[in-house]
């Protein structure tokens, strides 16, 4: 028990060490040593949990879309159709506690790879649910839900990420939620401001 409380405690410091020089420094000038200076570890225990600081970087990430997916259930079940802004407030809401983690794989920090992970990890879930509410409602869906999704979580992400990189947001995440639905319900011309065609 106190060898599994000290092992997570030295991965909580090396994940911290890294989102942290990764915003001084950028991922490409950090070395293992420099994190585990920062984190206070041997280099013996790193290595004994990661291969490398990319190993390091994919772990964390897979933690942060584990936290994001366990919070999104209750979010996700609430509606038999969907779109009700739910998920999209609560990963604004996540985001916002772990801001930095967010910066750092929203810009794609790591040659991009935990970007895609996180990317490729919201398209998948998210293309599921699509599928699920379409079989739930026995509706035909018009595109791909495979499309439908990589459009979705692409406009989400770039959303987030402009977010996330504002020190104070200029719009609260309930108004940029209501705004996104909006879009999502009425689409890109009733958003411009345009009257839809007679």
């Amino acid at each position: 028990m106190a060898e599994d409380r000290r092992t997570r405690r030295s991965r909580r410091a090396l994940g911290a060490a890294l989102v942290e020089l990764v915003l001084e420094r950028g991922f490409t000038a950090l070395t293992v040593e420099d994190i585990t200076e920062r984190a206070d570890v041997a280099r013996a225990t790193f290595y004994a949990h990661f291969r490398d600081k990319e190993d390091l970087f994919a772990r964390v990430t897979a933690d942060l879309l584990a936290e994001l997916s366990e919070r999104l259930v209750p979010a996700v079940a609430g509606s038999a159709v969907g779109f009700t802004g739910k998920p999209i407030l609560e990963m604004l809401r996540h985001a916002r506690e772990d801001r930095d983690l967010y910066r750092i794989v929203l810009r794609g920090e790591g040659d991009g790879k935990p970007l895609q992970m996180f990317v490729d990890a919201c398209a998948r879930a998210t293309a599921e649910e699509f599928r699920a509410r379409a079989e739930r409602n026995a509706v035909q869906p018009r595109i791909d839900p495979e499309l439908l999704a990589r459009v979705w979580v692409g406009e989400q992400i770039a959303v987030l990420r402009w977010w996330v990189e504002q020190e104070t947001p200029s719009l609260p995440a309930e108004e940029v939620v209501r705004m996104l639905l909006d879009l999502a319900l009425h689409g890109r011309y009733w958003a411009s401001g345009f009257e839809p065609p007679a």
